[in-house]
């Protein structure tokens, strides 16, 4: 039972290629689920929309056998949860997709799914409708294995067709691209009762998985002046364009003081009339570490620059609308990985780890300290632009590799460890 403990050996060979053979006859389901999904208009604020998305996924989960919760909110799309029972005692693990893209209304009808030379394109097609589809088909594989198998023939390990987990959680975020306002305190309350974490946003351009991502605090700044006539009693005015200006020269001046942290004005609106000296003026300012430390510090620099103006009688508020913490890449988690390149390794092709700027919701998982792994959907890029894409080759290896990865992460007795009080 020793070789149990060598990343990756919990999965048999009979067992992985079953796992490739069962993706490989869904991948007419697949690319149809996908152009579904892809042709509905989703982006965060169509609640109509998102909920379609999410009442599919629902019912996908129900049919899978997961107790399904829905989560209601008046204005954003629902959070989906399904949960499936396995075995008592084995770890707890969390899979999270998002069900919202970042395209408006009649984007869907202007640029529908179309799939050319094995590259599919469409709004949200790798972020992350494939990622969200990846999820489900890995989870569907792993309860379809071994079903057409004599029940007289032994399991090398455990029953076949039972999850290896105690408890499987999936989460369908509704409003990831907006910083997942509503879906947080879901995630969070799962995340904390659970052992492992694995985000299905899609792979890098290059195949890597993501184990570490820039966390993130997004701070409006609004600068108050004093309005006055611009032709006949100037003096009277404080001008918050101005106060803003020098604002802006020295938060941008923050980037470089501190390695991996960025400072970004990128949003600037104020004033009323070219006659009226201006009286208010906002920034929107998005700040990025990569460390929890240095994210903090930046933000205190912020802050203090906000709080002395370069005109007098001005001031400057600052207000957060919305954070994500640093995704560290954290000890444990690099088991995780380890157990990815195995299966990788055995599927036939390299996989690496990386870092990247952008925030998901593995930074709010990896911040309370649960080991997470992001970027396990199939491989594409350019995502939130009119060609973002998809490689359609990518889906069965890498959906394999996820169920091989969640069978092999739950049969691990070292991660089954991580929790030792268990509820």
């Amino acid at each position: 039972m020793e070789t149990l403990h060598r990343p990756g050996t919990a999965v048999t060979p009979d067992e992985l290629e079953e796992i490739e053979e069962i993706v490989q006859d869904e991948l007419p389901a697949y690319l149809e689920d996908l152009a579904t999904l892809v042709n509905i208009d989703c982006g965060s604020y169509t609640k109509a929309g998102v909920d379609q998305v999410g009442n599919w996924t629902a019912a996908f989960l129900e049919r899978l056998g997961a107790q399904v919760q829905i989560h209601a909110h008046a204005t954003l799309g629902n959070t989906v949860v399904g949960t499936f029972s396995g075995r008592p005692g084995a770890p707890r693990a969390l899979l999270i997709g998002h069900l919202d893209t970042v395209f408006p209304e009649g984007t869907a009808a202007e640029r529908p799914l179309r799939i050319d030379a094995g590259i599919a394109r469409g709004p949200g097609v790798t972020d992350m409708k494939g990622g969200l589809l990846a999820g489900l088909y890995a989870i569907l594989a792993l309860i379809s294995l071994g079903e057409g198998d004599d029940d007289t023939t032994p399991a090398p390990i455990q029953p076949r067709g039972e999850l290896p987990f105690e408890r499987l959680v999936y989460v369908a975020n509704p409003d990831e691209e907006i910083g997942s306002i509503s879906s947080t305190p879901v995630i969070r309350e799962l995340a904390l009762a659970s052992d492992v974490c694995f985000v299905l946003e899609c792979a890098r351009a290059n195949g890597d998985i993501v184990s570490a991502r820039k966390g993130t605090v997004d701070l409006r700044l609004t600068v108050h002046g004093r309005a006055a006539h611009a032709g006949v009693e100037p003096e009277k005015g404080r001008n918050a364009i101005l106060a803003a200006a020098h604002q802006v020269i020295a938060l941008q001046g923050l980037n470089g003081r501190w390695p991996g942290v960025t400072v970004n004005v990128g949003v600037v609106h104020g004033g009323t009339r070219p006659n009226v000296v201006a009286e208010e003026t906002v920034l929107e300012v998005d700040l990025r570490a990569t460390t929890a430390q240095s994210l903090a510090e930046a933000e205190a620099a912020v802050r203090t620059i906000a709080a002395t103006t370069a005109v007098p009688d001005t001031q400057v508020t600052v207000e957060e609308t919305a954070r994500h913490q640093p995704m560290e890449r954290l000890e444990r988690s690099v088991r995780l990985i380890e157990h990815a390149q195995a299966i990788a390794g055995r599927l036939g092709f390299e996989l690496a780890d990386a870092a990247t700027g952008g925030a998901s919701d593995a930074n709010t998982t990896a911040g309370l300290g649960i080991p997470s792994l992001d970027g396990l959907g199939p491989i594409g890029g350019n995502d939130h632009s009119p060609s973002e894409y998809l490689e359609v080759d990518s889906i069965v290896p890498r959906t394999t590799l996820l169920a091989g990865l969640l069978l092999a992460v739950g049969r691990d007795p070292l991660v089954g460890s991580w929790r030792p009080h268990r509820a």
